[in-house]
């Protein structure tokens, strides 16, 4: 597999280009802020068609260029229904402060076509198969992506859903600190600890290395789900 990733805007927010090798399809996750001309560059330069605009969440520094991406390469967004609304209306889930900042104007619309996310589907996209899970935490619509194989190459895209070393806030609008420990335990402690986790923000890790050292999940202890699981 294909992965290629490099930071998005003033948040540093994390987009990825995944496809089977150079020359073929990909899929594109979280297009941010000054998006467009990196994920060109990275299209000529691999020789790579994009089929699909895959988005974590709906907040702008993961989406704020989905509309020009998917109408200038005619392909569809997917997103969690409980996100949709962002993308047409971004203030919604920032802060007050953050709304200030902008002068209460930051301007998106949606992409001409625009598919819903549900948890457990199973995308087959450019050669690819990746499973939603629906994490719902940082936002209500929060998402990650599976890919890989029990023989190995797992991989996890978390979004704002986990860090290396952290995980997301959830006091922001639409965020739930609840929602997110029991996403925690059902969705991303289950998960194999060589399974390698693209963030939203940050360095690549490992559902190992967090499980052993990430403070927020040391939290949730050895009852949650994640102990049958560990060492697969």
């Amino acid at each position: 597999m294909l992965v290629l990733g490099f930071p998005t805007g003033s948040l540093q927010a994390n987009c990825f280009l995944l496809a089977t090798g150079k020359g073929g399809a990909c899929v594109i996750v979280d297009p941010g802020q000054d998006a467009e001309e990196p994920i060109a560059d990275a299209l000529r330069e691999h020789r790579l068609s994009p089929v699909a605009v895959l988005l974590t969440h709906g907040h702008f520094d993961h989406c704020f260029s989905v509309a020009p991406v998917c109408d200038g390469n005619d392909v569809a967004a997917y997103v969690h229904p409980a996100d949709r609304d962002l993308l047409s209306d971004p203030l919604k889930g920032i802060s007050a402060q953050s709304r200030a900042f902008f002068g209460g104007n930051l301007e998106m619309r949606e992409p001409r076509e625009v598919r819903p996310l549900s948890d457990g589907a199973v995308l087959d996209l450019a050669g690819l198969t990746l499973t939603v899970d629906h994490t719902p935490g940082h936002t209500g619509g929060s998402v990650m992506f599976r890919a890989g194989t029990e023989e190995g190459g797992r991989l996890v895209l978390s979004g704002d859903t986990l860090f290396a070393g952290s995980i997301g806030r959830t006091d922001l609008p639409g965020g739930d600190h609840r929602e997110m420990l029991a996403s925690l335990r059902t969705k991303v402690l289950t998960l194999p600890d060589d399974t390698v986790v693209l963030p939203g923000h940050g360095p690549t890790t490992t559902i190992g290395r967090e499980r052993g050292s990430n403070p927020f999940l040391l939290e949730l202890g050895d009852d949650s789900p994640a102990a049958p699981h560990r060492g697969l």
